[in-house]
């Protein structure tokens, strides 16, 4: 089939490939220049495990090809996949202004019939928006050409996203069932038939519960991880282990294991707008999400748990101190740096006069362009931060290690070296990599999230 995606950045990049993989002749428009040179020369603009690889490969075989022409991307593809950005706005709720900038160029440029994807993570109602950008284009050329929009929502994890794609768990599309949203219909499932030989995948819908559903996916996946920070904190406050806890509730099959990780808090690209445009379109409809606004308060203050775990061990001025941070991603596996907990960490040490040496294993070069943009205002903040080499070489002379992402490479240290290298062996662990027994019996000074435990008579 001929596919068009609509933005490459991360899911329209990861779509465009995955769907070449299969055999589809994919072509990839982006606005920006420079972005499409660096893809066409063989680079990758975004860290992805895989992802160079599958775009190499269907470069190579003419299945994947980048521009920037607008009519000739919508000349194209029988199936336009609208992926670009949907940041937030000021007041919370998504911009949709790139999306609806996609619908208007195609409209302005179609002939015969399109099938028009929201593949953006966008609000309810957003498919009518689309269609009602897409008429007007047609109506001002005096072209009646048929269409429809379907929502087909991602499910990506940063840093699984290309084994996500090719292995969905689910796939969500939601269609009208007017003739044209029929035939969109068959379209999709030819499309997708690939991923449901063994069993089928796709959950089939309306238009507003598709779009529904990515919201309230993100929302709940979100609720359980500030839920379980709010008790990992309670934890440390009664003396309990918020690990044993998390294994006593996961085995019950109606709560399952999965996101139920206390931690420094979550960031990235989705969670935080997710939950953010989710609760805009409910004050639109004069509904306050009450839980969803509680799990956004929960998060903001996750964030700063770690740092105030640092001033209650070394005091409210931290002058003449001198902090190593290990991870910088707001998770593993990505160089993302979107509303990482790192950020807020690194600003609270240097502004009560710290220095910090910080690594990470693949976003130190997006670390330092979004921390120079966090301190803008005052230069020689940025300048207390020095951007070392390797793990090791981080913890030079430093009063103390915070772990804020659980990179692999942090789990199995060399603990004599770590201890042997830290100017005091003390261990702030926003992650909980390690076991507090066993950090004690070492002789490290271990601060955990939720694992307070305390000794008992």
């Amino acid at each position: 089939m001929k596919i068009t995606i609509i933005g490459t950045g991360y899911v329209g990049l990861v779509t465009g490939a995955c769907l070449a993989e299969l055999g589809n002749d994919v072509f990839c428009l982006d606005v920006d220049q420079s972005k499409v040179d660096i893809l066409n020369n063989g680079g990758i603009p975004i860290h992805e495990p895989g992802l160079d690889d599958v775009v190499a490969r269907n470069r190579a075989a003419g299945r994947l090809q980048f521009s920037t022409d607008v009519a000739a991307s919508v000349a194209h593809g029988d199936v336009q996949f609208i992926a670009v950005g949907t940041p937030p706005d000021e007041d919370g709720s998504a911009d949709l202004q790139y999306v609806l900038a996609a619908a208007r160029n195609i409209g302005r440029h179609m002939d015969g019939f399109k099938v028009v994807v929201d593949k953006s993570t966008v609000p309810v109602g957003t498919a009518d928006k689309v269609s009602a950008a897409i008429a007007d284009e047609l109506a001002k050329r005096g072209k009646n050409e048929g269409f429809s929009v379907v929502s087909n929502p991602e499910f990506l994890k940063e840093g699984a996203a290309v084994e996500d794609f090719m292995r969905p768990d689910r796939i969500v599309i939601g269609h009208d069932q007017t003739t044209e949203g029929l035939r969109a219909h068959a379209l999709m499932k030819k499309l997708y038939a690939p991923f449901n030989r063994n069993h089928e995948r796709t959950y089939w819908m309306d238009v507003r519960s598709a779009e529904f559903t990515k919201y309230a996916a993100n929302a709940m996946l979100a609720t359980r991880i500030s839920f379980m920070n709010e008790l990992a904190n309670l934890a440390d406050k009664v003396g309990a282990d918020i690990e044993a806890v998390r294994h006593g509730i996961g085995s019950d099959p109606r709560i399952g294991h999965s996101f139920l990780y206390a931690g420094c808090g979550y960031g990235g690209s989705c969670f935080p707008k997710d939950v953010q445009a989710l609760e805009r379109t409910a004050r639109d409809y004069d509904q306050d999400l009450l839980i969803l606004r509680a799990v956004e308060q929960v998060n903001d203050f996750q964030k700063h748990v770690l740092g105030k775990k640092v001033v209650k061990r070394f005091g409210d001025d931290l002058s003449g101190k001198h902090f190593a941070v290990w991870g910088l991603a707001f998770k593993p596996n990505t160089d993302d740096m979107r509303e990482a907990s790192s950020r807020v960490l690194i600003g609270e040490l240097v502004r009560r006069g710290a220095t910090v040496a910080v690594y990470d294993p693949v976003a130190m070069k997006e670390a330092e362009r979004v921390l120079k943009l966090d301190f803008a205002d005052d230069a020689k903040l940025f300048d207390r931060i020095s951007f070392a080499a390797n793990p090791m070489a981080a913890l030079g002379d430093a009063d103390a290690l915070a772990i804020v992402t659980e990179w692999k490479a942090f789990r199995s240290p060399d603990f004599d070296r770590v201890k042997a290298a830290l100017k005091n062996p003390v261990i702030f662990d926003g992650r909980n990599l390690f076991e507090p027994q066993v950090m004690a019996d070492i002789g490290i000074e271990y601060h955990g999230i939720g694992r307070s435990i305390l000794t008992r008579g």
